[in-house]
C-alpha cells in the first residue's frame, strides 16, 4: 500500500528548512514518498528544495490555488493508495506515520484519521487545529477534544484513547486517495479552512468513519499562512462554515431552521466583538454572510446524500456556545450531556 505525503507550500521556505528535514527522517519506510506542491511560491522554495532535499518529488502549480483547489489540483498528479496531508509548519516525531497507516487497515468503514496534535510552541499543550479530534455541535460550531473555542487544554494524557470524531484537521491527516476523489475532493470555492470539515462531513453522510490515534504524535505552528487575528481567516470560517451547512443538511425546514439561528449568533459574536473595541469581526460577519448568499446559489442542487447533524455520530446535540459561555465549560470533559 502506497503512502504520499504531501506537503502543499506558498512562500513556506523558512517552513521547509526546519521541518522537512524531520519528515524525510522520520518517514523511511517502504512505499512512502514525500511531495511538495507549491503554489506558486516567490520565495525560492524551489530552488531550496532542488539543492537540499533531492528524493523529494516537486509539483509544481502556475498559480496560488488556495488550500482546497491547490490540493485538489496536486492530488490529481499523485499516484498513491493514502495521502498523508501535512501542513509545512508541522514538526513530526519519530513513529508518527505507523499508527495512522494500521488504523486506516484495520478498519473497513473508515475514510479518514489524525494524530495527537500539540503546540509547536508550547509543547505540553493542544494545538488550536485539531487537537485530539473534531467534533461538530448541532448549530455547525466546531470544537475539538482539547480546545473549545479559544480555550486551549494542556496535555495531560486525558485524551488518549482512539476514538471515532468528526473531522480531522487538514494540518495533519490520512485520508484513503481513492475515497478522496470520489467525492471530488475539497470544496474549491472555500478556497482555505472549514474544506477538511466539509469533506469529513459528506464521507459520514454516504456511511464513513473519521477516527483519531493518540499513538501518533505532532507539533503544530500554527497560522503561517493565516494569523488567527486575520481579518481574511475570520471571512473564510464565518463563511465556509455556512456554506459547508447549506451543502450537507437536507434542503428542507431543518436546513432554514438551523441556519437561520447560526447566522443569528453570528451576530450576535460580532456585536459582542464590536462593544469590545474591535469592529474588525463585524466587519468579516457581514462580508462572509453577503458572500455566503451569493455563492449557495451554486449548491443549487442539493449533494446526492444529506441529512439532519442529529442522524450523524460524534455531533453534540446540544449547543456548544451555551455550554462554553453560559455554563463556562472550558473543558471539552466538562461538555454536559455528550
Amino acid at each position: 500500500m502506497k503512502t504520499s505525503i504531501v506537503i502543499l507550500n506558498w512562500n513556506g521556505k523558512h517552513f521547509l528548512e526546519k521541518y522537512l528535514p524531520g519528515v524525510e527522517a522520520y518517514s523511511q519506510f517502504p512505499d512512502v514518498e514525500i511531495v511538495v506542491a507549491d503554489n506558486a511560491s516567490t520565495d525560492d522554495s524551489e530552488c531550496y528544495l532542488q539543492t537540499n532535499h533531492p528524493n523529494v518529488r516537486i509539483i509544481r502549480l502556475d498559480k496560488n490555488y488556495g488550500f482546497a483547489e491547490g490540493y485538489n489540483r496536486a492530488l490529481q498528479q499523485v499516484d498513491a493508495d493514502y495521502y498523508l496531508l501535512l501542513n509545512s509548519d508541522v514538526e513530526v516525531t519519530e513513529g508518527w506515520l505507523q499508527p495512522m497507516f494500521d488504523l486506516m487497515q484495520q478498519k473497513q468503514d473508515i475514510a479518514a484519521c489524525m494524530p495527537k496534535i500539540r503546540a509547536a510552541t508550547d509543547p505540553a499543550s493542544f494545538e488550536y487545529a485539531g487537537a485530539a479530534g473534531g467534533f461538530m455541535d448541532k448549530y455547525g460550531y466546531i470544537f475539538c477534544r482539547g480546545r473549545l473555542f479559544h480555550s486551549i487544554e494542556k496535555d495531560n494524557g486525558q485524551y488518549d484513547t482512539e476514538t471515532e470524531i468528526f473531522w480531522v484537521t487538514g494540518a495533519c491527516c490520512m485520508i484513503n486517495a481513492k475515497l478522496f476523489h470520489q467525492m471530488g475532493g475539497f470544496d474549491s470555492q472555500f478556497f482555505a479552512h472549514m474544506e477538511e470539515i466539509d469533506l469529513c462531513w459528506r464521507l459520514k453522510n454516504v456511511g464513513f468513519t473519521i477516527w483519531y490515534t493518540p499513538r501518533s504524535v505532532v507539533y503544530h505552528v500554527g497560522g503561517g499562512t493565516l494569523p488567527q487575528t486575520s481579518p481574511f481567516k475570520t471571512f473564510l470560517n464565518y463563511r465556509n462554515n455556512l456554506l459547508m451547512m447549506y451543502k450537507n443538511l437536507s434542503p428542507h425546514k431543518h436546513r432554514k431552521r438551523i441556519l437561520h439561528i447560526r447566522m443569528t449568533l453570528d451576530r450576535i459574536s460580532a456585536i459582542h466583538s464590536l462593544l469590545q473595541g474591535d469592529i474588525s469581526v463585524l466587519k468579516a460577519v457581514c462580508k462572509a454572510h453577503k458572500s455566503y448568499r451569493k455563492l449557495r446559489r451554486v449548491y443549487s442542487q442539493p449533494l446526492e446524500k444529506t441529512g439532519v447533524l442529529s442522524s450523524l455520530s460524534c455531533v453534540y446535540q446540544h449547543s456548544i456556545v451555551y455550554q462554553y459561555f453560559i455554563k463556562k465549560c472550558k473543558r471539552f470533559d466538562e461538555i454536559s450531556n455528550f
